[in-house]
């Protein structure tokens, strides 16, 4: 029997006293209480409630590997990413190689591939497909349920995934942005649970008064932790916390053990932010991951103290996993997997005829994936609409990656770019290809060095090129955890070079095309409305009702 002394703390009976366990066959065969003092303290590992692992630019092995280091020992992910891409084979890839490394991932259901109708997916999921899954008993929930009018409005397709939710036991996680009152009533009522989100106060409030529970969000792209975490004095029981995307640069420096500290920072109760962090995912989704309690499984996290909350040493299934910032996991090889038929492009193809004095115009948020929107007046050269970097309005299209079309042309407020152009396969919730640039000439050069390289990120200006390939589905790479971070954190230094003030140029370019978030988005159909759920013409007052453009 292996045996670990320390201030144990008991999360469920909110208790700390000092001790020794007993590991045997990675569960902990007993605790014995003494009266010593120890200069370090045992809790339980942290999870994260809610993320996708592909943000991260890392396949799960590898995204484990940095996040033991930070004393994470499980996570909830929905893999609808690669769902968009491969559909079940590229979920499969994401379990499988899960499998591959100790760590607790319990995957989710896609619910909504592709999540509308108004973009150019990959592959899709229907109810058949959703039922073969909901049979297998590794996956937990059915995945963020993003067709809010579909749920609203009762759409057969959509409440028949639910219910097959239900018929199976699996949570089912919600999506739901800015619904209040008898929309949120609606919405909830048809059994949806958890919501990731909500991005103030109030709106958090409400949705735990309805009986949600709610996911604090601090990410790459959205942070609500400082809007929310003031709900977690009078709800610990209801609050979970969660990344949504995390970006490898920012997996590499710090996870959900980030969150803890800073709760703890503002004198939130310790055994709150812990319910939060450790016991309420375990409670909710029934997971397998232990709570320091005789028979669970020896998962837990070592720290210096609750002041500076170092994470010493990582255990998951009793097995040492990390240690002094060091994951003691071993590198797994990785199979490529993808889909991705584009053809190279041509500088015309990104041309925009002057069709009317007024064009739509989407605003970018630094910080959010939400976007608003403006009306404008054109700049215009020899009959083109092109970019404008004295206001800032620059050129941005969306490239479908799974068959030869030609690009959707909008533009876009924020970005700040003032030269070159940078380009993205990853690009919420299709992946296709987008870009955004201030000459047609870079924009094709940074769209022609992914589609020739299957995926990745890539920076262009008069001729210089730089790329981070992501090889797997266009979305993750096969390399090492740390190589990742630091070649991504250099395509965003080169994206500020050519002039963005964007914290993120990559990560707020991912999120242009992603249709159900608020306000003003871009697929490789067109410019798309949120609020109105339509395509909408590029100039002003010309509305197209076909799907298919």
């Amino acid at each position: 029997m292996n045996r670990i002394s320390g201030n144990i703390v008991d999360v469920l009976n909110s208790s700390v006293y000092s001790g020794t366990i007993g590991i045997r066959d990675g569960r902990i065969a007993e605790i014995v209480k003494d009266d010593k003092r120890y200069d370090t303290y045992i809790i339980p590992g942290l999870i994260d409630s809610h993320i996708h692992i592909e943000s991260s630019m890392l396949v799960p092995s590898e995204f484990a590997r940095l996040a033991v280091v930070h004393g994470t020992v499980a996570c909830l992910s929905d893999p609808h990413e690669i769902a968009n891409v491969l559909g079940i084979d590229g979920i499969n890839f994401m379990v499988e190689n899960g499998k591959t490394v100790p760590f607790k991932f319990y995957f989710g259901i896609p619910s909504c591939v592709p999540a509308t109708d108004f973009e150019t997916s990959g592959a899709r999921l229907d109810s058949g497909k959703i039922e073969e899954l909901m049979k297998r008993e590794d996956f937990k929930f059915l995945g963020e349920m993003m067709n809010i009018q579909g749920v609203l409005s009762g759409e057969p397709t959509v409440m028949a995934r639910i219910e097959l939710a239900k018929k199976y036991g699996k949570r089912i996680d919600g999506h739901a942005l800015g619904l209040t009152g008898e929309d949120l009533r609606k919405y909830t009522g048809t059994g949806i649970t958890t919501d990731h989100e909500t991005l103030d106060y109030e709106a958090g409030l409400e949705k735990l008064r309805s009986g949600m529970k709610l996911q604090i969000r601090e990410g790459s792209a959205a942070k609500n932790f400082d809007a929310l975490i003031g709900l977690v004095k009078d709800y610990p029981d209801d609050c979970m916390f969660c990344s949504d995307d995390k970006y490898p640069e920012d997996l590499l420096n710090g996870h959900i053990n980030d969150l803890v500290r800073r709760a703890m920072d503002l004198g939130i109760d310790r055994m709150s932010v812990l319910r939060c962090a450790c016991l309420n995912p375990v409670k909710h989704y029934g997971l397998d991951v232990g709570l320091l309690q005789a028979g669970d499984h020896a998962d837990f996290v070592v720290i210096d103290n609750f002041r500076e909350f170092n994470i010493l040493k990582t255990y998951i299934n009793g097995e040492i996993v990390a240690e002094n910032g060091r994951a003691l996991m071993p590198e797994t090889a990785v199979d490529i997997v993808n889909n991705f038929s584009a053809r190279e492009k041509g500088p015309s193809d990104f041309e925009v005829k002057v069709e009317g004095d007024r064009i739509n115009v989407i605003v970018a948020v630094d910080g959010q994936i939400i976007t608003g929107k403006t009306v404008e007046t054109p700049k215009i050269s020899n009959g083109l609409v092109v970019p404008d970097i004295n206001r800032d309005i620059l050129k941005l299209v969306v490239v479908n990656r799974y068959q030869d079309a030609p690009p959707a042309v909008g533009f876009v407020k924020n970005f700040g770019l003032e030269k070159g152009a940078i380009a993205s396969s990853i690009s919420h919730d299709s992946h296709n290809i987008v870009a955004v640039g201030v000459s047609d000439d870079d924009i094709h050069a940074a769209v022609n060095l992914i589609i020739e390289n299957r995926g990745g990120l890539a920076v262009a200006y008069n001729g210089d090129r730089q790329f981070l390939p992501l090889p797997i589905a266009g979305l993750m790479s096969d390399e090492n955890g740390c190589r990742v971070a630091g070649r991504s954190s250099e395509m965003d230094r080169l994206a500020r070079e050519l002039g963005s003030k964007l914290r993120a140029p990559f990560t707020t370019l991912s999120f242009m095309s992603l249709l159900v978030v608020p306000e003003l988005k871009l697929s490789d159909k067109g410019l798309f409305d949120v609020e109105k759920f339509e395509l909408i013409n590029l100039f002003e007052n010309r509305i197209i009702l076909n799907p298919g453009g």
